[in-house]
């Protein structure tokens, strides 16, 4: 029987956590054939849920800035690519409205460096900041204090277990469709 193929999934979780009064959110990337698969990995990643921990929306991540993305198993022939794939959650504000707006961003640069300074071309970035107060500029938030509110190389992103057992692949190549985005209410005990 052949093996299904590994996939890249970027996931939206939702989940009320105790105490809270709205429902939170994050971000997880796993590796897997499917998202059923995913579901220890996910639990995991978001201790203490309980049973409202679920899925907001997803993507499985094949075609990233023209670059074809691959998750794949590694061994001792697994050569890193030169370039990586980073998340970028950028952060901003509207005038009249008490609440932080983001923007999600995967982008193949290679580094850091380039992956901020590319985000911080983003229409968001430029259109999510209130001229007239510095404490609401559009932002990447992140531990550094820069401009950005998180970004992270999505390979730094796996689990231990996935980053000792996969990789990811990323080779340029034109042309290539946008990945879909699915969205709704995914309860785990339902895929």
């Amino acid at each position: 029987m052949d093996q299904q193929p590994l996939k890249l999934y970027l996931l939206l979780l939702g989940s009320k956590a105790p105490g809270r009064h709205v429902e939170q959110h994050d971000f997880f990337f796993g590796i897997a054939p499917s998202l059923k698969d995913l579901i220890p990995n996910i639990k995991a990643f978001w201790r203490g849920a309980a049973g409202n921990l679920h899925i907001d929306g997803f993507r499985e991540v094949n075609h990233v800035d023209g670059y074809r993305i691959e998750a794949l198993l590694r061994d001792e022939t697994t050569v890193e690519s030169p370039e990586s794939l980073f998340f970028i959650n950028l952060g901003g504000y509207t005038v009249g409205r008490l609440e932080e707006q983001h923007y999600v961003i995967l982008s193949v640069n290679k580094d850091r460096g380039q992956a901020i300074q590319n985000a911080k071309k983003a229409v968001f970035f430029k259109t999510n900041t209130i001229a007239d107060n510095k404490n609401a500029n559009a932002h990447i938030d992140d531990k550094y204090g820069i401009d950005v509110d998180d970004i992270y190389n999505i390979a730094e992103m796996l689990s231990p277990a996935q980053k000792a057992k996969y990789h990811i692949k990323i080779t340029p190549e034109k042309g290539l469709p946008e990945d879909e985005i699915h969205l709704g209410y995914f309860r785990l005990d339902k895929l």
